[in-house]
């Protein structure tokens, strides 16, 4: 195996872009009908929180993915946090999570009570490890009356949340089963994954809810905004209510029947996703096709391209590379990002953040060697690049 001067990485990097300027780690691509639609919703007057593009946006995505119920809201993190609420977890839970993920995650469960176990995360998947979850629940957890308490804390362990790292789908048929045989509820933190496939259904999908996102770094974007993804079409409607004020339909009055949430998506940004839907085909395929071409250039190397697992098709979100060793991860940040070549490392571990380092975690053997190596290379899917 040969050791790639990280100067050469740049190199193939301005190869691949065909760009001699500044190269963004991941920028939207908008060649369609995202002016016109957007302009369409301008000239309704519905501009904000009602209009024909957020149904259409939602069906969209509910035809892409096969879910039950897509329900549009504001962004991916209100998106968690409907999710949550929806599965019953409250003030005082506990949560099983991957400290290797993006801080939207934890601050989710925080606002709404709840805190987070931290699990390793399985070098197969860059996910939760579901043989760290069990190692954990083994030692720390048992059931008492149908519930999943935690042995030290007494407190209820209401659901586990894998999140599809760089949009590579997680073990899903392990984390399943030990949600089953632990009273678990399955959530899925899809907010990087959409046009991702575990064993051929859309990750998202398989949880009791999964979560979307579409910020401006994503594969399709409406500039800010997320999906919820329900599995059955009863908790769609539910959700839906919940994440619009729960108001009850009347002709002029304003009646409210609970406290919701005003997470509802304005009909600009769903125009915009509509559009975007319509080139996310295409998109997809530029980025396998450049995930390729990073893939054979490391294959002879010390750097580990990333691949999807062998029971995915993902949709390579953001190509990413475990480095030998930190210096080295260090040289290359460095080195590309001061000759304006954008590349990022992992999040740094939720368990190391100050508002979370003191909550509780299991064995992060994979995690830490990950979080000192990862990284993150320009990925975007326009073909002007390709």
């Amino acid at each position: 195996m040969t050791r790639i001067p990280v100067g050469s990485i740049e190199s193939f990097v301005r190869s691949l872009f065909k760009i001699k300027g500044f190269i963004p780690l991941h920028e939207p691509t908008f060649r369609g009908n995202e002016k016109k639609y957007v302009n369409e919703a301008i000239d309704s007057t519905f501009v904000s929180s009602v209009g024909r593009f957020v149904d259409d946006f939602e069906k969209k995505i509910e035809e892409f993915t096969g879910t039950s119920r897509a329900v549009a809201t504001v962004n991916g993190t209100a998106a968690l946090h409907t999710a949550f609420f929806m599965s019953g977890i409250k003030r005082g839970d506990l949560v099983i999570t991957q400290a290797l993920t993006f801080v939207a995650t934890c601050n989710a469960l925080h606002h709404i009570g709840a805190e987070p176990i931290f699990c390793d995360v399985s070098r197969v998947s860059l996910g939760l490890c579901p043989i760290a979850v069990e190692k954990y629940l083994t030692a720390n957890a048992d059931i008492v009356d149908g519930h999943c308490v935690h042995t030290k804390t007494r407190q209820r362990i209401r659901a586990v949340i894998p999140m599809h790292t760089y949009g590579h789908p997680a073990q899903l048929d392990e984390l399943q089963q030990i949600c089953e045989k632990w009273s678990l509820t399955l959530i899925e933190d899809a907010a990087e994954s959409l046009g991702s496939f575990y064993k051929g259904r859309h990750t998202g999908t398989l949880g009791d809810y999964g979560v979307l996102s579409f910020n401006g770094n994503k594969v399709i974007t409406t500039g800010g905004g997320g999906m919820l993804l329900c599995r059955t079409i009863d908790s769609g409607m539910r959700a839906k209510h919940i994440t619009t004020t729960a108001k009850i339909p009347h002709p002029y009055e304003f009646v409210h029947d609970e406290a919701g949430f005003n997470y509802r998506l304005p009909n600009l940004n769903a125009a915009f996703g509509c559009a975007q839907m319509e080139s996310l085909t295409s998109f997809l395929a530029n980025k396998r096709a450049l995930a390729k071409q990073y893939r054979d250039f490391f294959s002879e190397s010390d750097v580990q391209f990333v691949e999807e697992p062998s029971y995915a098709t993902s949709n390579y979100w953001l190509n990413t590379i475990i480095c030998p060793n930190k210096n080295y991860r260090d040289q290359l940040l460095t080195t590309s990002n001061s000759n304006g070549v954008m590349t990022r490392p992992s999040w740094r571990l939720m368990s190391r953040l100050p508002m979370y380092e003191s909550k509780l975690h299991g064995d992060m053997t994979e995690s830490i060697y990950l979080e000192e190596r990862l990284v993150n290379l320009p990925s975007s899917s326009s073909e002007a690049y390709l």
